[in-house]
């Protein structure tokens, strides 16, 4: 049985129940709107944030109706939130396709995130559940809070660990905080153990951008859809080259990376910038916190994961997090 098999086994049926619901929450019989939201559809991707809430529902009880939703809403608010994104990013691209903006414009974009996060919404108000809904608006006011953060961080001089943090707790790992804390409240969890959830989510979400951000360190465009320092290219400092600057103290290299934040740097000195974080041991030092947060994440399955094939699509689903190739 291959990873993601593996990781979906214990709620297969459910996660059928899922993207038929997923799927028909985005029919429309209008023509463009329509058209649209069929070209959403087709980039749906492996679904690791709704199989993360149905995997956490079954854990602590059952897969109902209530998660069935608050999956829906949760997948809906993220998808609203990536085609604002691309917006904003200028994207022409995700996932290997055209994003909507490339193929229709900004405006269509922007009102058809807006359709989606609507039709979120639509799907927790039928969980009936206040806590649920209150964490959904939550997440969708910290994505939003972590784009501006990371506006803000492109201006500020200081280039530190803490605001690396603070940018993916909000942007990345929130998502996976969210995920695992709705499923375990959506089965009616303690307390405590939807507060563990959370703490899972949290940690597996940060390495699952400091993997991310590792691989923007290696030549392989065709493989993970980006090239070597994109996010140089963006404005963007991640883990490794902040390690390397802060550890090492090189001034011509502080300088270059101060040209990335202003967008001023050239494609050579993003190279540069690439092949000093590497020898400076920035690669070294981002995968030894991966696996720290990996290792706390491994602490909720010990205390809290009972079901034998749960645990094992849990550990699984935390491993292929760490160990995937894109």
């Amino acid at each position: 049985m291959d990873t993601l098999s593996l990781i979906k086994q214990p709620i297969e049926a459910e996660l059928v129940d899922f993207i038929d619901l997923f799927n028909r929450s985005l029919n429309h019989e209008d023509g463009l709107l329509c058209t649209v939201l069929n070209h959403i559809k087709q980039r749906a991707g492996k679904r690791m944030r709704p199989i993360l809430i149905l995997l956490m529902a079954k854990n602590f009880g059952k897969v109902s109706e209530v998660t069935q939703h608050a999956a829906i809403g949760l997948e809906l608010l993220h998808t609203a939130s990536l085609v604002h994104d691309d917006v904003v990013d200028e994207a022409a691209a995700r996932r290997g396709q055209a994003s909507v903006n490339a193929d229709y414009d900004n405006k269509v974009a922007v009102l058809v995130g807006d359709y989606v996060l609507s039709t979120a919404l639509l799907h927790v108000s039928y969980t009936h559940s206040e806590k649920i809904v209150r964490y959904l608006a939550e997440l969708g006011r910290t994505l939003s809070d972590g784009e501006i953060l990371q506006l803000w961080n492109i201006q500020n001089k200081e280039i530190t660990e803490e605001v690396y943090y603070k940018i993916i707790e909000r942007k990345t790992a929130a998502l996976f905080e969210s995920c695992a804390a709705i499923g375990a409240e959506s089965a009616n969890a303690s307390a405590e153990a939807v507060e563990a959830a959370r703490l899972f989510g949290k940690h597996l979400g940060i390495v699952f951008q400091i993997r991310d951000d590792i691989f923007d360190y290696y030549d392989s465009e065709a493989e993970i859809g980006k090239p070597t320092g994109n996010d140089m290219a963006e404005g963007k400092l991640t883990l490794p080259i902040i390690y390397a600057l802060n550890s090492t103290k090189n001034t011509e290299m502080l300088v270059l990376a101060h040209k990335v934040k202003a967008h001023e740097v050239t494609r050579n000195e993003i190279e540069q910038l690439v092949e000093f974080a590497k020898t400076s041991g920035g690669i070294e030092y981002a995968e030894r916190r991966m696996w720290d947060f990996h290792a706390k994440a491994c602490t909720f399955l010990d205390c809290y994961v009972k079901d034998e094939n749960i645990r094992t699509a849990l550990q699984t689903y935390l491993d292929y997090v760490i160990k995937r190739k894109k």
